[in-house]
């Protein structure tokens, strides 16, 4: 399904820095991202902040119909002019932060969410969207190239940290393929990369709470080169890290996301006994 679609005409427009815009132009790279995705004709696809519609454009040859939220006002007539003969083309504009992305989903069928992001708003949108996560089939996101090694990082690497284990904890999480500046306009002063996150249907680890679980790994890495008793020691003792069998001189980066969510959960408990004890139901 190979597409190289047609370079992107920029219609005078300029790439603004206040929303971090970087428009894709190179087609070879276009046609890679539409075939990574793998668009079909019943999906119910997504795309934030289509920019010029580089993207857009192959996604609608593929299927006739596709959702976008946009933020900057003046890219809109623009897009609508575009793409004016798919009636399937739906444009909310809004910022992506703040969508409700319930809306958009029809007969129950998940979302295929797609984005080429600007660095300022990745790792908050990431974040709002996995908040999302039951309604999302997957997401193809155009980052940074050092935002898709954090997502994608493993333990015991300098990369790895609260990004890699929120996201790893709903989404199975793979770098595709890395684009340089010249496929864009302006150049970016760094590499991007692809990135494919795919929600579990079912989560293969579950939290108690997961909002507890975001508090401690946030703990945890508020100062990474401490070792894990002194960075969470406001949440819970030496004594009862090692009765769940963590090594507590362990530096955060070390420990797995398995590991996260037992500590996180022996801290859920903790409270609840502590409420219990001072009479708080």
């Amino acid at each position: 399904m190979s597409r190289h679609p047609k370079p992107n005409n920029m219609h005078g427009h300029k790439a603004r820095k206040r929303f971090g815009q970087n428009f894709l132009h190179d087609p070879y790279v276009i046609g890679k991202i539409v075939d990574a995705i793998y668009p079909k004709d019943d999906d119910c696809l997504v795309e934030i902040g289509p920019g010029m519609g580089a993207i857009t454009e192959p996604l609608l040859e593929a299927t006739g119909k596709l959702n976008v939220v946009e933020l900057d006002r003046d890219l809109i007539p623009i897009l609508r002019t575009k793409f004016f003969n798919y009636p399937g083309f739906q444009i909310h504009e809004g910022d992506a932060l703040k969508f409700d992305f319930s809306q958009l989903v029809n007969d129950g069928q998940r979302l295929r969410i797609i984005g080429n992001l600007p660095y300022n708003i990745s790792t908050p949108l990431i974040f709002h969207l996995l908040s999302h996560h039951t309604l999302v089939q997957d997401m193809h996101f155009m980052l940074q190239k050092e935002v898709v090694e954090r997502l994608a990082a493993r333990p015991g690497t300098s990369d790895y940290g609260r990004l890699s284990i929120m996201t790893q904890y709903y989404c199975k999480v793979e770098l595709l393929f890395v684009v340089g500046p010249g496929s864009f306009n302006p150049p970016p002063k760094v590499d991007s990369a692809i990135v494919r996150m795919t929600p579990y249907k079912e989560l293969p680890l579950v939290a108690k709470d997961t909002k507890m679980l975001q508090r401690v790994v946030r703990e945890a890495f508020s100062m990474r080169r401490k070792t894990i008793r002194n960075t969470l020691k406001k949440l819970i003792s030496a004594e009862q890290l090692q009765a769940l069998g963590i090594d507590t001189q362990l530096r955060p980066e070390v420990l797995t996301l398995e590991e996260y969510v037992r500590i996180s959960d022996a801290v859920s408990q903790l409270t609840e006994q502590a409420e219990k004890d001072n009479g708080i139901e």
